[in-house]
């Protein structure tokens, strides 16, 4: 456990949501503005354990801020919130939603965050030359402004594998990243349920 920490700790927090930490920028009336978020059981069933669902809170997570996909567009917390979700083997989940000034700056988020996402294999294998890192697109979804699904794979050079979903949404100026990730291959992703958890997330953000 302790190479796996050493090597791949910002897949990892990603993956377990393990890591609520520290929230950036929240602001005393934000949770009362966020923009409608996922449920326990909107979440992809988990064939041995139930989801559980925290809390709507303003800012942005500790895990995000470290995490080399979305960290860079997620960065800073204004105007965004998050909710974790957690079963109680290795599979979590968390959404992250983000309301901009303006319809511009949205699609310019959420071009960022595809970006980010696409580019995000490099910038594993740069940071550690043990871990190989695979993405597949699965593709857009015909929800509100529109949505687009991609597949994370990471293996270490050790054995160590891990398999992220991850989507990119929006509703006019409102962007939501939904990710969820446990230990696996791409075998093992509910890439189907994860798609109408997807479709889901976007139609809640009004």
């Amino acid at each position: 456990m302790s190479k796996r920490t050493r090597a791949g700790a910002l897949i990892a927090l990603a993956l377990t949501g393990l890591a609520l930490g520290t929230t950036l920028a929240p602001r005393a009336d934000a949770a009362a503005r966020a923009p409608g978020f996922l449920a326990a059981a909107d979440l992809p069933p988990h064939p041995s354990s139930s989801w559980t669902a925290g809390k709507v809170t303003a800012g942005v997570p500790e895990a995000v801020e470290a995490d080399r996909c979305l960290s860079m567009a997620l960065g800073g917390g204004q105007d965004t919130w998050y909710r974790e979700f957690r079963t109680d083997l290795d599979t979590g989940a968390r959404q992250v939603s983000v309301q901009l000034p303006g319809v511009s700056a949205a699609k310019g988020r959420f071009s960022r965050l595809v970006k980010d996402i696409r580019s995000c294999p490099g910038r594993i294998e740069q940071a550690d030359p043990e871990t190989a890192a695979t993405l597949k697109d699965y593709g857009t979804l015909p929800v509100e402004e529109g949505a687009h699904v991609y597949g994370l794979h990471t293996e270490t050079s050790w054995g160590a594998t891990d398999i992220r979903l991850l989507s990119v949404g929006r509703d006019g100026e409102t962007v939501t990243v939904v990710d969820w990730g446990q230990m696996g291959g791409f075998e093992d992703a509910p890439v189907k349920a994860f798609k109408k958890t997807t479709t889901t997330a976007v139609n809640k953000l009004r």
